[in-house]
């Protein structure tokens, strides 16, 4: 059998920490968690046995892998570019602690989109760390488009939804659509007939329309704040309908740039176990600032801020997890609640049980940090990456 053993490390999972604790792998799964010298005994003879103090100093922290429900790459490869390029990327958010990603694809023709659905799919079939798609388009609003292609933007209709849904073979994991377009109510229906999550995003509804499509089964909210309308005294709008409804799970890009660190701690205060820390990373995301294209729209990047080159819009980010803890710790939200933002809400917000918790059974994905909360180590499936 094989198996790892990582211990003298403090825990941080299910909203806890336990101190002087350890955890064992065993053929890919978590077989056993515990505190103390108790660890030893359940070990078998032949597991590698990891000191986290060794790697990380005395303030070494283990959380299970990161997962991030939105992103569109890294490592300079964008995930519409292909196989090669989501391997690529991939391989860059690994190594900050993203061990399992829905991978993202940013507004094409449906034509495109099936083609590139697909192309997860076949992924996804051999790689379990890929948990599927997520179409952030077509069905979007025009006035808040972001970084998509308005002449691409179309309604979501029974046609275009069936031969997505088809296309990716069951690995349709969430669409984004504007819940005011013609036809979103139905679509809506029928993803979620299909099992796919439906997320509320780049949209210019009221409250009222963001409750009824919570009502009518969407229970995500992309990048919260952005692309979108504000909160207004007046006129509250998607944001607080997502923060009152305790059956939404609320995206949010902390990276500094898309939403105040401040506004992200009232967040958290706000929606307790409902937020997901996502990257909505693209290719620059661990390369040199430039020019990148992003669903064929150009995008330059400096100091790591990414804007379209036309018009200025925030063009996606170049973050990765492990600073989106960094980020909302400084900002004051608690470190069990942080790390539960990046393990076990999006697992739930996808309905999977079997990641984001270090858990007897669980899959065997863990971080090690540390007193600093930078990587020191990761572990996939109990392979260490």
């Amino acid at each position: 059998m094989s198996a790892t053993l990582i211990h003298s490390a403090r825990l941080v999972d299910d909203g806890r920490v336990t101190d002087d604790g350890w955890v064992l792998f065993a053929d890919g799964r978590v077989a056993a968690v515990g505190d103390g010298e108790s660890g030893r005994d359940a070990a078998p003879a032949a597991t590698t046995v990891i000191d986290a103090r060794a790697l990380a100093g005395p303030g070494a922290i283990l959380t299970p892998g990161f997962i991030d429900l939105h992103g569109h790459g890294g490592a300079g490869a964008s995930y519409d570019e292909g196989a090669d390029a989501i391997r690529a990327a991939r391989a860059l958010h690994r190594a900050h602690g993203t061990t399992r990603a829905v991978v993202s694809l940013v507004t094409a023709s449906v034509d495109d989109l099936v083609e590139r659905v697909g192309v997860v799919a076949g992924l996804a079939a051999h790689d379990p760390q890929i948990l599927g798609s997520h179409l952030e388009g077509p069905f979007l609003d025009p006035g808040h488009k972001g970084a998509h292609t308005e002449g691409l933007l179309v309604d979501p209709t029974p046609v275009a939804i069936d031969r997505l849904v088809d296309a990716a073979r069951g690995t349709l994991v969430q669409v984004t659509l504007a819940p005011e377009r013609p036809g979103a109510g139905a679509g809506l229906e029928r993803l979620r007939a299909a099992g796919v999550v439906v997320a509320v995003g780049h949209t210019d509804a009221d409250a009222d329309t963001a409750r009824a499509a919570f009502d009518a089964g969407a229970s995500l909210l992309t990048h919260a704040f952005n692309a979108m309308p504000g909160i207004h005294h007046r006129a509250p709008g998607p944001v607080v309908a997502a923060l009152r409804d305790p059956r939404v799970v609320l995206e949010i890009i902390a990276d500094g740039v898309h939403v105040d660190p401040a506004l992200i701690a009232v967040a958290f205060d706000a929606a307790p176990g409902r937020i997901a820390l996502v990257t909505d990373a693209m290719a620059a995301a661990g390369a040199d600032d430039g020019r990148y294209l992003l669903g064929g729209l150009e995008v330059s990047v400096d100091d790591g801020v990414a804007r379209l080159v036309e018009g200025g819009a925030i063009a996606g980010s170049t973050l990765t997890q492990d600073a989106a803890l960094r980020v909302v710790v400084a900002a004051g939200v608690a470190l069990p609640a942080a790390v539960a933002a990046l393990t076990r809400t999006p697992a739930r917000a996808i309905g999977r049980d079997d990641i984001g918790r270090l858990s007897p059974g669980a899959r065997a994905d863990a971080v090690l940090l540390d007193a600093g909360l930078g990587v020191r180590g990761v572990w996939a499936d109990g392979d260490a990456v």
